[in-house]
């Protein structure tokens, strides 16, 4: 306020849209259908607090790392007053934090998970799946701020659940350090249109047609409702929600099973009074909570007056010790499981006269004792027939169970890690799992300038071999490091037979180059690589870099229908789209772009130079006669002489401006780098006299990126 008490005009330019400034619109909000390259620009340095030479798993492995384990084990009992720990243990807060951190991800596009850390930011930060673990967060600022530099907090975050469950003798089968922090919210991840919270405008006709990418059932959820869809507390509905979206979260019904169980083993749901009493999220705060959002002016608004889920209760009667307690109340009283309502008001069931042996403790005074509950997802367990039988199997073999929620607990918090190169820590387990898409070891040490040579005189066109090398490599996602070059399983089911893979001349090109590479006790993965390398060179006339080594994947050690999922769909480089689709073929590739961690420049780069030596699906991307890398695609597509005009969704066709005469076609993923003023930017600089040269290093560089991307070691 100013000295006569009214508001004045604000002496500075903000730089976006604030509250302060309600009347400026972004170019987004102008602009609507505009292409936003932001997603090419996340993470950048400017954001990042660490030296620019920070290398964590140098930190990482410096720390004291049982001594780590110890504080965090201290931990679990150190109840403090601010925020007690339900019967004196913190292990199961940090069991449904750890869960949490994890549970984002998703097979569709391998984002989300723990390997960002990114539960500390918005979204995710005050979803209302998360109502307070804020609290649990700052429960380890002291360790964090302890250890600083040696341990991430996407790393701690996932040991600290490890940690609680083995401080209740549950089953612990490793860990893996690793995992980077970013530094601000990962907008490039999509996580539905709903602008509600518990909103699920993402089904189609069906209840499994769930939009994908998606996994989870409504906005701000990590994975179901857990009263049932939208709250219909159906068990055999709610069995379908689980199927689905587990398995989307790569958990099969066993997995699923041993994750809910084992999970539901411990601690207790909080709902103990009116939800409305409950203020806003971290996000929605005011200041003055600094970072702590869901204040609850019920009761004490902690310990057993917390209110988070609505849910209210314990599932078993010892909620800090790993038992076969679930199994045994769930199994015990399934003809007698009533529904009813928690003081929030939401569905649960609870045994209708239960014995007071399985009564739960209360969470403040254990010689108080309540009842046990289970939530509607909890009865599919024994409802759905599938599940029923793993149930069955699971309480009836003790031993099957801990080893199942161990290994599905482990699968949980590691899938997006990738390959097992990338742990770090002495609790890394020794045995090869297929979920980590094992690749042996390749050779280092045979002569690459023989292959090379054979390479060179063995009949195969440049863009046959460019195109080859770039369906191998570009499988890569960042978002979970699965795919890429390394393993050559475009050699196998069912990268093999995918359409964009163009089957027929792929297996033109494998004829030719499997022999070669056996020839010379070189990988088909490097064989495949240099083939692409050599094109270039061929088309160039530059050398371009190679790095030997990739292994051969085998059948055996290949989940052939966990591939599925990275079946490209759209491939802006290679001018392909399987189908049309809601989403516009260019926001596709920058999709695509992201999970290749490029930026806009090397995304631009790299359109124009397999453009220019005719890596095309089909005549659209085909411009000039010859194969030569050289910026021509730049120079065409900014030529002032034609005319473009649409014959199709994804078709455009250039004719002269003065004859009429039809000069060429093209596709979105074309015509884009001239529409976009952005991207035209960057296509100008590639297409100028003086950056011939430029261009060609530029390709050269950001293609050895991609070729190595998977290369961990």
């Amino acid at each position: 306020m100013n000295p006569e008490g009214t508001q004045g005009k604000c002496p500075v330019m903000h730089g976006g849209l604030t509250s302060s400034q309600p009347n400026m619109r972004s170019n987004q909000q102008w602009w609507p259908n505009q292409l936003n390259l932001s997603i090419l620009h996340q993470h950048d340095r400017k954001t990042n607090p660490m030296d620019l030479g920070f290398n964590y798993s140098e930190s990482f492995n410096k720390i004291d790392y049982n001594a780590l384990k110890k504080d965090l084990h201290e931990l679990m009992t150190d109840s403090q007053e601010w925020w007690p720990a339900d019967y004196g243990h913190y292990g199961p807060f940090f069991i449904r934090m750890t869960w949490h951190a994890a549970g984002t991800y998703r097979i569709g596009d391998g984002r989300g998970g723990a390997g960002t850390g990114a539960q500390r930011f918005a979204p995710l930060n005050s979803w209302p799946d998360n109502g307070n673990l804020d609290k649990a967060r700052r429960l380890l600022w002291p360790i964090k701020q302890k250890y600083g530099n040696g341990i991430s907090w996407a790393d701690l975050l996932v040991l600290t659940g490890i940690v609680a469950i083995e401080s209740m003798g549950g089953p612990v089968f490793g860990f893996g350090a690793g995992r980077e922090d970013i530094w601000h919210p990962e907008e490039d991840i999509y996580w539905g249109a709903e602008d509600e919270w518990l909103g699920d405008n993402r089904y189609g006709e069906t209840r499994q047609d769930l939009e994908n990418p998606l996994a989870a059932v409504q906005m701000g959820l990590i994975y179901v409702n857990p009263e049932g869809p939208n709250g219909n507390p159906d068990p055999l509905l709610s069995a379908q929600d689980i199927r689905e979206t587990f398995a989307r979260m790569a958990m099969n019904d066993e997995e699923t099973v041993a994750l809910t169980a084992g999970g539901h083993t411990f601690g207790k749901a909080h709902g103990a009074g009116d939800a409305n009493l409950v203020g806003a999220e971290p996000e929605g705060a005011s200041i003055e909570e600094q970072g702590f959002g869901w204040a609850n002016s019920h009761g004490s608004g902690k310990g057993r007056d917390s209110i988070t889920s609505g849910i209210e209760g314990a599932w078993t009667s010892n909620p800090i010790e790993w038992d076969n307690g679930y199994f045994d109340l769930l199994f015990k009283y399934e003809d007698s499981w009533k529904l009813i309502q928690s003081p929030a008001g939401a569905h649960q069931w609870t045994p209708e006269q239960q014995d007071e042996s399985d009564l739960a403790p209360d969470a403040e005074d254990s010689s108080v004792r309540v009842a046990t509950m289970m939530t509607t997802a909890d009865m599919a367990m024994i409802r759905d027939p599938e599940y029923r039988k793993i149930s069955k199997m699971f309480h009836e073999n003790p031993d099957k169970f801990a080893d199942a929620f161990a290994r599905a607990w482990f699968k949980l918090l590691h899938r997006d890690m990738g390959p097992k190169s990338r742990y770090l820590g002495p609790d890394v387990p020794d045995e090869d799992l297929i979920w980590q898409d094992p690749v042996p070891k390749g050779n280092h040490h045979y002569d690459v300038d023989s292959v090379k040579e054979a390479i060179r005189n063995c009949g195969l066109t440049i863009p046959e071999m460019v195109e080859t090398a770039w369906a191998s490599a570009s499988t890569f996602r960042g978002s979970d490091y699965r795919g890429g070059a390394n393993g050559a399983r475009i050699r196998l089911a069912p990268q093999k037979d995918w359409e964009a893979n163009k089957p027929e001349q792929l297996a033109k090109v494998l004829s030719v180059l499997e022999p070669i590479a056996s020839s010379h006790k070189a990988s088909i993965a490097d064989t495949i690589v240099l083939a692409g390398c050599v094109a270039i060179e061929m088309a160039s006339g530059m050398e371009v870099p190679f790095t030997p080594g990739r292994g051969d994947a085998t059948e055996e050690y290949t989940d052939a229908s966990s591939f599925d999922v990275l079946e490209p769909v759209s491939c802006g480089f290679r001018n392909y789209l399987k189908k049309n689709y809601a989403v516009s073929p260019e926001e596709m590739m920058l999709d695509k772009a992201q999970l290749l961690q490029l930026s806009a420049p090397e995304m631009t780069a790299l359109v124009g130079g397999l453009r220019s030596m005719g890596v095309s699906s089909d005549e659209r991307g085909i411009w000039k006669d010859n194969f030569n890398l050289d910026n021509s695609f730049f120079t065409t597509l900014l030529d002032m002489e034609v005319a473009w005009t649409p014959t199709g969704s994804n078709s455009y066709v250039a004719n002269n401006r003065k004859t009429g005469e039809k000069i060429r076609t093209a596709s979105r993923y074309d015509l884009v780098f001239g529409s976009n003023s952005q991207l035209r930017a960057i296509a100008e600089v590639y297409a100028q006299d003086d950056n011939k040269e430029k261009f060609l290093n530029d390709f050269i560089s950001v293609w050895n990126k991609v070729m190595n991307s998977d290369l961990f070691n």
